[in-house]
């Protein structure tokens, strides 16, 4: 006789484990400074194939706050990074209706007190009963009052695993609560129109009545639609409500998507409930005030790339690596025209290629919604330190330290006789080396190109590249050009050792580059690195026949070592806070601090620049900080804002895009008056320029 079927036992079994199960579902408890938190569960137990609530609750110390999913004015969302048994998945973070934080003239987005952040997992069909479901989660936040503190904390949580069927959920108060202020979605119909230079949000249902209706703001999803802090004045009607809304710019974007929180009266309570919007936004803005676009055709913006391009080989940093290719070319004046033709061919085709990469990522970064500018992969450290260390090995190389010239040149020989292969490198180079430097006709053409559909824009980045190219190209095609130059002989292996200090000068302009972006220690790595890469290469090119093997194993061991040194330090290096010294006659840049000194009626000259940026650190030595210019800025009560891109900033990359342009530098000139039209100064300046503008009239207009 059988005590227990087996569907008995299962319930048992899952009886007992259920039981058991409040000392695993505890989660543990983080505490920093401000902020205590924890993960909970909605339930006690999990089935194969099931899927769970989890909360990330925090209490917040009083007057402090974390940030919503758009922070507003300022601030940082909270990030969650799960680990997670294989198969199961963490869906979006479900975040709960904000209230508006004003800090002086700033409004964040964001919560006091306590939340609650919602995450659904989906568990795997692979759980068996008896196991346990373990929940790790990195979690990153932004705790202000009225200074900022990143702040990040580890939390688990695990679960029992139970036959399908007999998993159990539990109430808790900070899940339930934090459901009941998710935004309630298609509970009224929102329209959105723009017009008199305001965006008009409506909703119509029979719910609304003025005399339920007590208050609403509307809070959008993403950054750059409204002024945070403007009032959102409103209309109730019975039977439908409106808000006018500042917009953050004069354009209208596709959709209007946020949060409506409405303040309701219920009898002698005052209920709060959130309203999902996602409205077509229609009509147009007639407001004045706006900045006047160039209007240029394709013809003109490949005209402009291609000219671009040109001047860019007078830039510092790519003339150093075309002098080396035309001392290739005088080194070898006896090659034949085809030979010659052939290496033209694949410098250029080294630039082309390089030049395909940029669009093709600009493109890719483009329709996940982001935005790129020129020279974005400066805003890399890492990328960075591995340019350093190139560009420091092709100086010991022009040095003569290093005779890289032998290996390469076979290497040149997989792409074709004579080191083709060496020449489409050197192009390659010049291309990445180009990228810091910003020419003349180039940021109009490359605002025209981010713009356009994919064809249009790899014509004018290839264009670009062309103009790059060009000059090479034709020296190969047409050697009657190398007469004007003087004739081979020992002068030259003196220019090419001469060629090598520019090189250098470019790899400590890259160090310090990189310790604006990573620190102190990053630079001692990447010193160190230089130091094994030199020690490594003299290693290899003094071997003889007997110890080759030997050194070169320590020489590969030398150049590994400074990679993995390089990287261990600069991957994971916080950047140095950016803030402007307290005697700088420069405030940072900000979207909200533009808008205060020009509602103050005070005269603005923005300056978005980086430390990668070659073109805009010469302007400022040469313009920017000259006596005249800094006494003309102060008679006439000048704000300064300055705009730091060396890391990206999306605040920066709209301003940019706002003016048609793709990268830095970009100078802007806002003439006192809130309906004064800014002006856009040239990408190269002189002191007579700057001094000319900001005293012209108030017209806008781009200069190239």
């Amino acid at each position: 006789m059988k005590l227990f079927r087996p569907a008995t036992l299962s319930f048992f079994v899952a009886l007992a484990l259920t039981t058991f199960a409040v000392p695993l579902q505890a989660a543990e408890i983080a505490k920093t400074e401000h902020v205590t938190a924890r993960l909970i569960s909605d339930a006690r137990s999990v089935e194969a194939g099931g899927t769970i609530t989890v909360g990330l609750h925090k209490i917040i110390k009083p007057r402090w706050h974390t940030y919503w999913q758009n922070s507003g004015d300022a601030g940082t969302p909270t990030s969650i990074a799960w680990t997670l048994p294989a198969g199961a998945s963490a869906g979006e973070i479900l975040w709960p209706a904000p209230k508006r934080i004003m800090i002086g003239p700033v409004a964040n987005y964001g919560y006091e007190d306590d939340v609650t952040l919602l995450t659904v997992i989906k568990l795997p069909e692979t759980l068996r009963a008896g196991d346990s479901f373990p929940i790790k989660a990195v979690v990153d936040w932004l705790v202000c009052e009225e200074i900022c503190i990143p702040e990040q904390v580890t939390l688990e949580l695990t679960l029992p695993v139970v036959a399908k069927g007999f998993s159990t959920g539990i109430s808790i108060r900070e899940i339930e609560s934090a459901r009941a202020k998710l935004p309630v979605e298609n509970a009224w119909p929102f329209t959105a129109n723009a017009a008199n230079g305001k965006i008009e949000l409506a909703a119509a249902s029979s719910d609304i009545s003025r005399t339920k209706i007590k208050s609403a703001q509307f809070f959008p999803s993403d950054w750059g639609v409204i002024k945070h802090a403007a009032n959102q004045p409103l209309v109730v009607r019975d039977g439908e409500l409106s808000l006018a809304l500042d917009p953050y710019e004069q354009k209208v974007p596709p959709t209007l998507r946020g949060v409506l929180v409405v303040d309701e009266a219920n009898g002698t309570r005052t209920t709060q409930t959130a309203y999902a919007v996602d409205a077509p936004l229609t009509g147009a803005f007639t407001a004045q005030n706006t900045f006047a676009m160039p209007q240029i055709g394709m013809l003109t913006a490949l005209a402009f790339a291609l000219l671009g391009g040109i001047i860019l080989n007078l830039m510092p940093c790519v003339f150093p690596v075309l002098s080396i290719k035309v001392l290739s070319l005088l080194n070898h004046s006896r090659m034949g025209y085809r030979q010659r033709h052939f290496h033209g061919l694949a410098y250029t085709a080294g630039v082309l290629a390089c030049f395909g990469v940029f669009a093709a990522i600009v493109l890719a970064v483009k329709a996940g919604g982001a935005e790129l500018g020129w020279g974005f992969q400066f805003q890399s450290p890492l990328f960075v330190l591995l340019l350093a260390y190139l560009i420091f090995a092709v100086g010991l190389s022009q040095s003569g330290l290093i005779a890289f010239g032998g290996s390469l040149s076979r290497l040149g020989a997989y792409g074709g006789n004579d080191g083709y292969g060496m020449s489409f490198l050197a192009g390659a180079l010049a291309a990445v080396v180009a990228t810091p430097c910003t020419a003349p006709f180039m940021g109009t053409a490359l605002g025209f190109a981010v713009a356009q559909p994919a064809p249009v824009l790899f014509a004018i980045f290839l264009a670009l590249g062309l103009g790059l190219a060009l000059p090479y190209l034709l020296l190969c095609y047409f050697p009657v050009l190398l007469r004007f130059l003087p004739r081979p002989g020992p002068w030259m292996e003196r220019l090419k050792q001469a060629l090598a200090f520019p090189m250098y000068a470019t790899a400590i302009w890259l160090v310090w580059v990189l310790a604006q972006q990573a620190g102190a220690n990053a630079v001692a790595a990447a010193l160190v690195g230089m130091l094994l890469i030199a020690f490594g290469a003299w290693i290899f090119t003094s071997a003889g026949k007997s110890w080759r093997i030997a050194n070169f194993s320590l020489a590969a061991v030398s150049i590994v070592a400074a990679l993995a040194i390089g990287v261990y330090f600069v991957k994971d290096a916080a950047a140095p806070e950016q803030t402007a010294d307290a005697n700088a006659r420069y405030e940072a840049f900000s979207p909200t601090r533009l808008e205060e000194l020009r509602a103050q009626n005070r005269p603005v000259f923005v300056n978005l620049t980086a430390a990668w940026c070659i073109t805009c650190l010469v302007n400022e030595r040469v313009a920017l900080e000259r006596a005249n210019v800094i006494s003309a800025f102060e008679a006439a009560n000048i704000a300064y804002l300055k705009g730091d891109w060396t890391h990206r900033d999306p605040a920066i990359t709209q301003m940019l895009a706002k003016f048609g342009r793709n990268g830095v530098p970009l100078y802007v000139f806002y003439p006192a008056g809130a309906s004064a039209q800014p002006v856009v100064l040239p990408q190269i300046l002189t002191p007579e320029i700057v001094l000319r503008e900001i005293g012209q009239s108030k017209t806008a207009r781009i200069e190239n």
